[in-house]
């Protein structure tokens, strides 16, 4: 069941997730806690989870990728990926996005999300790697039992890591080509929390909440970068490698 599962949401991820996602915004109108000192944590503490969670899939493209959009929307794969960040977590970008959504999740102090986000995603993810588990012991065998045995699921083994990232060539223009967007739209989501709490802020001491100004200037900068990343993909000055 939890196959089946996982095949009918990783063939519709895009359309679910965002739609579970956005209870992140509309629970702004409903926190989860009311105190700003406790928020304000959870501020810098989500903040930190998610840029983690960034850097682990920005790692894991950039060292050695492997194709996670699947083929006519089903889960496939090319190839066993060993090398890079497959060498310590066999699910690094899921790792990954799980650890944004985390940090997403406690920024955004949203009642709503903690209590249908937070199950949809533990559940969504965990049938996802099941589904594609089923398939890569199929397609590969015992070379993929072996690599199961050596490399754990989730949680990534930390020895010999450094040696890793040091020891292969780093691809900046593939990480830019396949990961503009998730940036973007991490990044985004960060700075609307931060404009909530300042809003927030603002009203509730009776001031300006000058920080607003900066976080204007922010959000315009970090949508002209998306922007020169999207021109330069479309018009092939930037190409995966």
């Amino acid at each position: 069941m939890m196959i089946r599962l996982g095949n009918f949401l990783f063939r519709y991820r895009n359309l679910l997730f965002p739609l579970v996602f956005a209870l992140m915004v509309l629970g702004l109108w409903l926190p989860l806690v009311a105190n700003r000192q406790v928020q304000a944590w959870m501020l810098g503490i989500g903040f930190v989870v998610s840029l983690v969670g960034q850097l682990v899939r920005a790692l894991t493209i950039g060292l050695d990728y492997i194709r996670r959009g699947g083929k006519n929307k089903a889960v496939y794969a090319e190839k066993l990926v060993r090398t890079g960040i497959f060498a310590h977590c066999r699910n690094p970008l899921y790792l990954g996005n799980l650890m944004m959504i985390a940090g997403l999740g406690i920024m955004s102090n949203s009642l709503l999300f903690s209590l249908v986000g937070v199950p949809f995603f533990i559940v969504a993810y965990w049938a996802i790697i099941l589904a594609e588990e089923h398939f890569l012991r199929g397609k590969f065998g015992e070379e993929y039992l072996r690599y199961c045995a050596e490399v754990p699921r989730l949680i990534p083994r930390l020895t010999g890591i450094s040696e890793t990232i040091l020891g292969m060539s780093f691809h900046w223009k593939r990480l830019i080509v396949k990961e503009y967007q998730t940036i973007y739209i991490w990044g985004l989501g960060a700075v609307i929390f931060l404009m909530e709490y300042e809003y927030a802020t603002r009203n509730l001491v009776g001031s300006s909440a000058p920080q607003l100004n900066g976080l204007y200037v922010l959000v315009a900068g970090w949508t002209a970068l998306f922007l020169a990343a999207w021109i330069m993909k479309k018009s092939k000055i930037l190409r995966k490698d």
